[in-house]
């Protein structure tokens, strides 16, 4: 008797297209074998068969839209024990895209559409239409099956562009909200190129990146916490995290400094209000935080860490780091951040201005710890001090809280005792 392979719980998503079938009819599985992929506006996501066996319905194609619940295949028996998996569930997850025709040679085609009144684009390929104001009804797809790609958005583009332009007396054309575009160059005039297809991580982060930029009036705040003392004490717990086979690192202590920060200065873990004159006070204290992975940066979620100590924050630190880097981070682990932290303490640096993760109206940066040399009143004493960048939405928090907030965390760090406070 066939079993009906459903989509799992996909956290808030709704109405998510299928963006790859992996497998196909006759095709012998097994259990937590990947089948389809989603793409949403935040991450791609694999669908695991529930059983295992052999394959005699597919119900959807690449370009349906599905949703928790959603019937997507029907799996008949258990699966011979020597069976071998599907090629198609072993080929790699990024198929390389086929590279799109110059300009100068392409000839007119239709635009391939996915049926239903659909072009066939991933959301962030939408979302990047939107930004340039292009019209993907318009736009021939050079993807497998008649996707269409970023560079065919750009290659429309530049194809508007380029008369407008010499209408115009070469002015810039302007871009989506009202910005000109930047020009394009044909760097093969100067020395060998070649183009490297982005990530998916990016190609999906961009566009919000992108939007949380133009939208909002970011401001960054730039200061120096001394965690001389707390550094030794996490070492000493880290020495013995380790014989439990996980770390303590500085973060998991700037997580609950942030947590008793954000409790002190609300602002700090609200949003704003869709109607603008509000703020949203939350009751909540979820913290995100970057995690760089082959194919980019991603933000999984500590939920509820007001109510986790370090060892707990720092085991679920290593594990959903670990999750993030072999691509099994689920929806929900990114779902419902209030605050985010973007530590690059074990690469470098000095300061940055790391974007705020809309709809939240703050991020902190870290980088880097140094020894440096502190005024104690009467001599200058070796210290451990660590940079810290805290962006912020300035419609919702202004200079003077910055910098309360940012002296508390100091406040804080300086000593690990009253983090348990």
């Amino acid at each position: 008797m066939a079993t009906e392979v459903k989509v799992p719980d996909i956290g808030d998503f709704t109405d998510i297209p299928v963006i790859t079938v992996m497998v196909k009819v006759g095709d012998v599985v097994q259990k937590e074998d990947a089948l389809i992929e989603l793409e949403s506006d935040k991450a791609t996501m694999e669908v695991p068969s529930s059983v295992a066996g052999k394959i005699t319905e597919i119900k959807v194609k690449e370009g349906d839209r599905v949703s928790e619940g959603s019937v997507i295949m029907l799996i008949e028996g258990e699966g011979a024990a020597d069976g071998a998996k599907a090629p198609a569930a072993e080929a790699p997850k990024e198929a390389p895209a086929a590279a799109p025709a110059p300009a100068e040679t392409a000839a007119p085609a239709a635009v391939t559409d996915a049926g239903r009144g659909r072009v066939h684009a991933s959301p962030s390929v939408r979302a990047f239409a939107r930004q340039v104001e292009v019209d993907l009804n318009i736009v021939n797809g050079s993807g497998r099956k008649g996707r269409i790609l970023r560079e065919d958005v750009m290659q429309a583009l530049k194809s508007r562009s380029a008369p407008a332009s010499a209408a115009a007396g070469g002015g810039a054309v302007q871009g989506g909200m009202g910005i000109p575009p930047i020009p394009a160059v044909d760097f093969s005039k100067f020395g060998p190129v070649e183009n490297v297809e982005m990530s998916r991580i990016k190609k999906i982060s961009g566009p919000a990146l992108h939007r949380s930029w133009l939208n909002i009036p970011h401001v960054t705040h730039n200061e120096e916490a001394d965690i001389t003392e707390l550094d030794e004490y996490r070492k000493e717990l880290d020495t013995e995290a380790k014989a439990d086979g996980y770390r303590v690192t500085l973060l998991s202590f700037v997580i609950k400094a942030s947590v008793a920060a954000c409790k002190k200065h609300w602002e700090f873990n609200s949003s704003l209000h869709p109607d603008g004159d509000k703020l949203i006070r939350k009751g909540f204290y979820n913290i995100g935080f970057a995690a760089d992975t082959p194919g980019g940066l991603v933000v999984p979620v500590i939920k509820d860490a007001d109510r986790k100590g370090i060892v707990e924050i720092s085991k679920e630190l290593g594990d959903l780091s670990k999750q993030a880097r072999d691509g099994k981070l689920k929806p929900a682990d990114m779902q419902g951040a209030t605050f985010t932290i973007s530590s690059l303490g074990g690469i470098g640096g000095t300061s940055f201005t790391p974007i705020v993760n809309a709809p939240e109206v703050a991020i902190l940066g870290l980088t880097r710890s140094k020894m440096a040399p502190v005024w104690d009143g009467s001599a200058f004493v070796p210290r451990n001090m660590l940079p810290m960048s805290l962006s912020y939405d300035h419609r919702a928090i202004d200079g003077a809280l910055a910098a309360r907030f940012c002296a508390h965390l100091k406040y804080l760090l300086a000593d690990a005792r009253r983090l348990m406070l």
